[in-house]
């Protein structure tokens, strides 16, 4: 609350023509509310200031009516997808999707599908402690599986991040086939050399997706989330390219579905050149999907904030 009441006095102390908010979207309209509440920001907006927002709150996949709560408090939104902009529109908010900024950095940047000697497996567990304990486990024994089942001669790779390096590192030094570990600020060139990821569900799925990457994506929660999930999630996958094409191009294997025979079955088919191939060319078909506009969706919420003001 104090953060808020900071943010909402500097706002009112500086008087910008525009407001941006980016993400956390109950932060952003809490702030809104109180510069509201301040009799000077009250001024700064009758005299034009704007609130613009980046980017669109995930409506459609938990409250669609919540889009009304936003229209009251946003004068303008930058929403990631096409598919976004109806929800928010309805209720007279004036909404532009703009694309993924990940794709600004992703899209066409990386010569994937390199030629390489070894066939690198990515295995991400996910970027937070607790996901982490779930998921690393069923990797392992996904992992040791693969073996058994005589897919041989793959190189397997972790990339971590600061909170979770300690802990994997100690987890995969009494692993039979261990992983080599590299810093998630590398993880682009091992994912442009990829030969099949195995990744918690989560951004990482968008950017590889954007690399064209072939994943299968798992997640595992404990009982009472998987079922809390069941009842208020509105969408039938969570990856965001099976969300914008509206076809299962990456498998998701999610709650008690994500089983070591489930993901070995499913790397067996990606082996398979005819069915990677395919997998490959719907990831490349889903680019403008990414990223509709040419200049990028950093360049285009710049752009259109600097005509405002003009």
């Amino acid at each position: 609350m104090q953060r808020i009441r900071d943010t909402a006095n500097a706002i009112v102390t500086n008087a910008p023509d525009i407001v941006l908010t980016i993400d956390a979207p109950g932060f952003a309209t809490n702030v809104i509310k109180h510069v509201k509440k301040i009799p000077a920001g009250r001024k700064l907006i009758a005299r034009g200031m704007r609130f613009h927002h980046f980017v669109a709150p995930q409506v459609w996949a938990w409250h669609p009516k919540r889009a009304k709560k936003y229209a009251a408090t946003f004068d303008k939104l930058y929403a990631f997808f096409d598919f976004e902009v109806p929800y928010f529109t309805k209720y007279g908010l004036d909404t532009i999707a703009v694309g993924h900024p990940i794709g600004d950095d992703l899209i066409g940047k990386y010569d994937t599908h390199k030629k390489t000697s070894e066939k690198i497996i990515t295995i991400i567990p996910g970027s937070r402690l607790s996901e982490v304990r779930r998921i690393l486990p069923l990797m392992h024994k996904t992992i040791e599986m693969l073996g058994r089942c005589g897919y041989n001669g793959y190189r397997f790779v972790i990339p971590t991040v600061e909170t979770t390096d300690a802990y994997i590192r100690a987890q995969v030094a009494t692993w039979k086939n261990k992983p080599d570990i590299i810093p998630a600020a590398n993880r682009y060139d091992i994912y442009a050399k990829t030969y099949i990821a195995i990744a918690a569900s989560g951004t990482v799925s968008a950017e590889l997706a954007m690399m064209h990457i072939p994943a299968i994506i798992v997640y595992k929660m404990n009982c009472i989330t998987t079922w809390i999930v069941s009842k208020i999630i509105n969408v039938k996958w969570v990856s965001l390219v099976n969300i914008l094409t509206n076809y299962g191009v990456y498998p998701e294997f999610l709650g008690p579905n994500a089983r070591v025979d489930k993901i070995i079955e499913q790397f067996g088919q990606l082996t398979i050149p005819s069915v990677r191939n395919k997998m490959i060319n719907r990831l490349q078909n889903a680019d403008k999907l990414w990223q509709p506009n040419p200049n990028g969706a950093i360049a285009t919420v710049v752009n259109d904030i600097q005509k405002t003001i003009k």
